[in-house]
């Protein structure tokens, strides 16, 4: 896992929330087919040609690789868990860690992975704006318990921080890149992140989300 600045993002942009129902695209000088997961969403690949990528603000990426099946899979989730929400739909409760990881853990084994062979790599849960308080960071919190009750083994990590991230991952090699990437508005995502967790808590108040009102 390599995590370096990114200088060359232009490509993502057009794959920002607002953007984001356009899924593929081809990099050229990867020579792959790039899958954009975005929030409430995973994906589990064995192809040698495509890579999964994500742009991360508060929101957590939990790529997960098997190296003999050479399987792998990406989700995105924007809140730890689902409690206070009454949407219970299969697609709202993917936005929520731990009922995500759970169904991407299951889709791996659905294609041959075994859950003690599994090498995860975790990216994502920054403060991107100070002023919103430490809503990323409490994402970290989170999903660094859930790995260890678990049992699950993380090999590598970029948690926290300020700035946002782009990760990309080749799911039949296990390679993840975690990219600080500065070619983001950190308002547009911020916005995008506080418009959607509030949908997603309507009751919440009283609580450490109630900031994002």
């Amino acid at each position: 896992m390599t995590r370096t600045r990114d200088r060359d993002a232009s490509a993502d942009e057009q794959f920002m929330p607002e953007n984001s129902r356009r899924r593929y695209y081809f990099d050229s000088a990867q020579n792959s087919l790039v899958v954009v997961v975005t929030e409430g969403d995973f994906y589990v690949s064995t192809s040698p040609y495509e890579m999964l990528s994500a742009v991360l603000g508060s929101c957590i990426a939990v790529c997960i690789w098997d190296p003999e099946a050479r399987c792998g899979g990406m989700n995105h989730f924007l809140l730890p868990t689902e409690a206070g929400s009454d949407d219970r739909l299969p697609s709202a409760q993917l936005r929520y860690g731990s009922y995500s990881i759970e169904r991407l853990v299951n889709a791996l084994i659905g294609r041959g992975a075994i859950r003690d062979r599994m090498e995860v790599k975790v990216f994502g849960g920054a403060n991107i704006l100070m002023h919103l308080g430490n809503f990323g960071h409490a994402n970290a919190d989170f999903v660094e318990e859930y790995l260890r009750r678990e049992k699950l083994k993380v090999v590598a990590s970029s948690l926290r921080g300020t700035e946002p991230r782009r990760v990309r991952f080749h799911a039949s090699t296990g390679r993840a890149t975690a990219n600080v990437t500065n070619r983001v508005k950190l308002e547009t995502l911020a916005k995008h992140e506080t418009q959607l967790s509030t949908r997603l808590r309507p009751k919440q108040t009283g609580s450490r989300f109630e900031l994002f009102e």
